[in-house]
């Protein structure tokens, strides 16, 4: 028996297909898979008893949802008071150190709320880190700067250019598997910035998955009522030009057509699912047994008795919180020395919102209702009310632009051959398909740039040997 708490320190072994599929699908690996064969990893809340030369594993700790009895029934606005109150408690908490301790602000609510509870527990200013972009849709640094001077705190921010993804060698060997979340770039950005003024960052990941965050939970809803109108639309919906703004309305509009009429579990991985099935087989040529919805069905089936939209929230808080948020988080902090916490995942404000009926989450199109109405005292309007914030990237504009060369250097034919994933042809239909604005594929184009740019840095050992005359400056002011 071997372990280890990096992948790096274990034996490396053959690629796992079964992996190398889901990541296709996921653009990150869900346990218990790694993407070498012969190694698992250990699934939260479970334990591994080795005795007499037998492995066995164990469960002991499963949060879920709330049903019947458990769900609770207050006024809305007790409930507000109540949530805030276990933030601060958890926030409190969290600021526990004896070191310096500042948080990553965004600009949105989850991180601003963290913010507002934070300074208000620090006899110092606090301090505040943010990401900017020249993309306008996508730069935040206005409403950081404003509840930055709401609060007083010593706030610094970088500015992220297309040059920056040329870090993307450098990150392909800060994570030990591959890894493809394009936030990942400023999480890494953001985290060297912080660390240069404090040893701890209190961050926001787990507000989405708790508090019903995501459009993808109201599409969920609405399309138990409109599947059928969106399959008529369809045809009338993909003619859309196509856009590179963030979470723009002909992306969304897209997804939501091509997976409203689904089941439940298939339609809510539809709305992020990166390579269809069709597209992974193309892409590796062959057709693969191994359905990556099954890391999500084991997950729903437990939860029968709960409402859907908690049962979808549970499979994202397993899934992508546990698979790709908080292992973007850590390894990019970890990368600088960094300590990461994450005050919405305290059992005091998890096991709470565990209990809320859907209506103080998703309401139509509303999302983070209770979340929002508890921040309201403490945030301007406008952010609490504000669209979602994040540090997602341009990465769609980028790729159309300053990056292609990048891309197509990355995932040359000579480069797809040696290391045998992917069909180069395949490949070059994918980033042709997206320079040209026929789709966009940015979110596939950086899962195929990291899984080559994986292989060099862990397989050949060779990390950016290509392009490493060309690694340049990340960070403009």
């Amino acid at each position: 028996l071997e372990f280890a708490s990096e992948l790096r320190a274990l034996p490396r072994g053959e690629v796992d297909l079964d992996a190398l599929e889901a990541f296709l699908a996921f653009n990150s690996i869900p346990g218990p898979l790694t993407i070498f064969r012969d190694v698992r990893k250990l699934l939260p809340g479970h334990l591994l008893i080795w005795e007499r030369g037998k492995k066995r594993i164990e469960r002991f700790a499963r949060p879920a949802p709330a049903s019947g009895a458990g769900v609770r029934r207050e006024p809305e606005s007790v409930l507000a008071v109540e949530l805030r109150e276990r933030l601060r408690e958890s926030v409190r908490a969290h600021l526990v150190a004896d070191v310096p301790v500042g948080v990553f602000l965004s600009g949105g609510v989850d991180s601003s709320l963290i913010a507002a509870l934070a300074a208000a527990e620090t006899s110092e200013p606090l301090r505040t880190f943010s990401i900017g972009f020249a993309e306008a849709s996508f730069d935040e640094r206005d409403d950081a700067r404003r509840v930055a001077r709401r609060y007083g705190t010593r706030h610094r921010e970088l500015v992220l250019r297309p040059n920056g993804a040329e870090l993307l060698p450098a990150l392909a060997e800060t994570f030990d598997e591959p890894f493809a979340d394009s936030s990942a770039l400023p999480t890494y950005l953001v985290s060297q910035l912080a660390a240069e003024d404090v040893k701890v960052a209190l961050s926001g990941e787990g507000g989405d998955e708790l508090f019903g965050g995501y459009y993808t939970y109201a599409a969920d809803l609405l399309a138990l009522r409109t599947a059928r109108v969106a399959r008529l639309a369809r045809p009338l919906v993909e003619r859309l030009p196509v856009s590179t703004r963030r979470a723009s309305l002909e992306y969304r509009a897209k997804r939501y057509v091509r997976a409203a009429h689904l089941p439940p579990l298939e339609r809510h991985h539809g709305w992020k699912e990166i390579f269809s099935p069709e597209a992974r087989a193309e892409l590796t040529g062959r057709r693969h047994h191994w359905d990556p919805v099954d890391a999500l069905r084991e997950r729903f089936t437990e939860t029968e008795g709960a409402d859907l939209l908690a049962r979808l929230q549970d499979v994202d808080e397993r899934v992508y919180l546990v698979d790709d948020l908080l292992v973007k988080t850590d390894r990019a902090s970890m990368a600088h020395s960094l300590e990461a916490r994450v005050p919405f995942l305290d059992p005091v404000v998890a096991d709470f919102a565990h209990a809320l009926a859907p209506r103080h989450k998703i309401r139509g199109l509303a999302k983070k209702v209770l979340l929002r109405k508890a921040a309201e005292p403490l945030l301007p309007r406008e952010i609490v009310h504000g669209r979602k914030r994040g540090f997602s990237i341009p990465a769609a504009a980028w790729l159309r632009g300053e990056l292609e060369p990048f891309a197509r250097d990355v995932l040359s034919e000579e480069t797809l051959r040696r290391q045998g994933y992917l069909e180069p042809a395949a490949v070059r239909r994918v980033l042709d398909d997206h320079v040209a604005g026929r789709a966009d594929l940015s979110r596939q184009l950086w899962g195929l740039l990291a899984l080559t740019l994986w292989h060099e840095a862990h397989i050949e050992r060779t990390p950016g040997a290509l392009r490493s005359g060309r690694i340049i400056e990340a960070v403009g002011t």
